[in-house]
């Protein structure tokens, strides 16, 4: 494995990394645990496959993991709801454009659709790539893709109607919407 190959993906790695998370610190953590995985598993790695595809599927199974180990400790620590604290989340007044965060309505995606739209429109990773990642087949792939896209232009065009809570959904009138980023 060439070094200069591996710190040429580490860009990659962690923009699908805090997409997946959500958050600059587990995404980071995430990185690095690949990064380590990677480093210690380097044998296992064919030479001449696609160095790119297998770094991401051991992120992929790492999260995964991490997902499966957190959900077994979920009577420590309970998460968080982003949908319950409307102020904390609330944008600066946009006056007449009022926006909607990408972010907060790709975190509102089912994991496994969210990863293969990142993987398939971020990353632009193939169809055959992405099924590998995730450990799906293609069809899965396609249709979690077209799932998610639709989902997610629900989500950004009706800001309104999208909020989980009762509690959202009165607060709406006083708090301004989060804002779309170009």
């Amino acid at each position: 494995m060439d070094r200069t190959e591996l710190i040429a993906e580490i860009p990659a790695l962690r923009r699908y990394a805090r997409a997946l998370t959500g958050n600059a610190w587990a995404a980071d953590d995430l990185v690095q645990d690949t990064l380590e995985r990677a480093c210690t598993k380097w044998r296992l790695w064919a030479a001449g496959s696609d160095l790119r595809a297998w770094l991401f599927t051991l992120m992929h199974n790492l999260f995964v993991n991490q997902l499966r180990h957190s959900s077994r400790q979920a009577g420590l620590a309970t998460p968080l709801d982003i949908d319950a604290l409307p102020e904390q989340l609330a944008a600066p007044d946009a006056g007449q454009e009022q926006r909607l965060d990408l972010q907060r309505c790709l975190m509102r995606l089912p994991q496994d659709q969210r990863a293969v739209l990142l993987l398939v429109s971020v990353e632009d990773m193939s169809y055959e790539e992405t099924a590998r990642i995730v450990g799906a087949p293609v069809g899965t792939v396609m249709s979690r893709l077209s799932r998610a896209r639709t989902r997610l232009r629900e989500l950004m065009n009706s800001p309104n109607q999208t909020s989980a809570t009762p509690a959202l959904a009165e607060s709406n009138q006083k708090v301004s919407a989060l804002r779309r980023l170009n």
